[in-house]
């Protein structure tokens, strides 16, 4: 079941017809459970500095109004996914309306491994979660089509970015490695690069290009909805199957990241 609400009241026809016609903000994505997130506090300073940046304003700096209105769109569910999205607002005395919506839960299990290609594409201010998405809809699109599961970009500089909504992880046999470049700082990479800090377990972030790949011995796609998505090969790029070293240290690791009650 879907609901959205803008400022704490249902959304009309008018709000979802304002959001999907002006392409302009940002948001997050958030996986409750029990009544709790991992990495709250990253989730609200994202949305505080994206505002600041796209609006100028510091309204999503506060943190209590944004979970206030997190907990009323939650009403009684327990376990949802969360997007809270920060818009151009309609009132004049504001710069920017807060959407929430909530759906269903989804299973934060991997899915069997993936198959993805690269492509030369690179978002528009890769830093910010902004609603732009035209562009990596239609690379992930295209990459379906022609029989892959998903797509990894790879800069202009011939340097390998994100995928299409996750950073991508690699391991080498000794240390998680990720990209050095332009690049989304996923919530989820933040507290997986926190907490492998925490067990023990060396990371690094270096310069990798699709000819580094062949060297490397596995791969993984991480975002909120799972955070140790194996990848089976990137182009023609086969990762053994039976090296489960990268999944086992990542769940190992977000096993140990903290809940947050919203």
């Amino acid at each position: 079941m879907l609901s959205m609400e803008i400022n704490g009241r249902p959304a009309g026809v008018e709000d979802v017809h304002r959001v999907a016609t002006w392409n302009y903000g940002h948001f997050t994505s958030m996986q409750v459970r029990e009544g709790a997130v991992r990495g709250l506090e990253l989730h609200l300073r994202r949305l505080a500095s994206g505002s600041r940046e796209l609006f100028g304003e510091t309204c999503a700096e506060d943190g209590a109004r944004i979970r206030e209105l997190v907990r009323h769109g939650l009403g009684d569910r327990s376990a949802a996914s969360v997007r809270v999205s920060l818009v151009p607002a309609v009132d004049s005395s504001a710069r920017t309306d807060v959407m929430v919506s909530v759906s269903d839960p989804v299973a934060d299990t991997p899915r069997p491994a993936l198959r993805v290609r690269t492509v030369t594409y690179e978002r528009e201010l890769p830093h910010l979660k902004h609603a732009a998405t035209l562009g990596l809809t239609y690379q992930a699109l295209q990459a379906r089509k022609a029989g892959f599961d998903d797509v990894l970009f790879v800069g202009r500089d011939g340097c390998v970015r994100e995928g299409s909504v996750w950073n991508a992880a690699f391991w080498d046999g000794e240390q998680v490695l990720w990209p050095e470049a332009p690049v989304l700082p996923g919530i989820t990479m933040q507290l997986l690069q926190a907490a492998l800090t925490r067990v023990g377990v060396p990371w690094s972030t270096r310069r990798l290009t699709t000819g580094d790949l062949p060297a490397l011995r596995a791969a993984a796609a991480t975002n909120s909805h799972c955070p140790d998505q194996p990848l089976a090969a990137v182009d023609r790029v086969l990762f053994p199957g039976d090296d489960t070293e990268l999944t086992e240290v990542l769940a190992a690791a977000w096993a140990e990241v903290p809940w947050d009650s919203v």
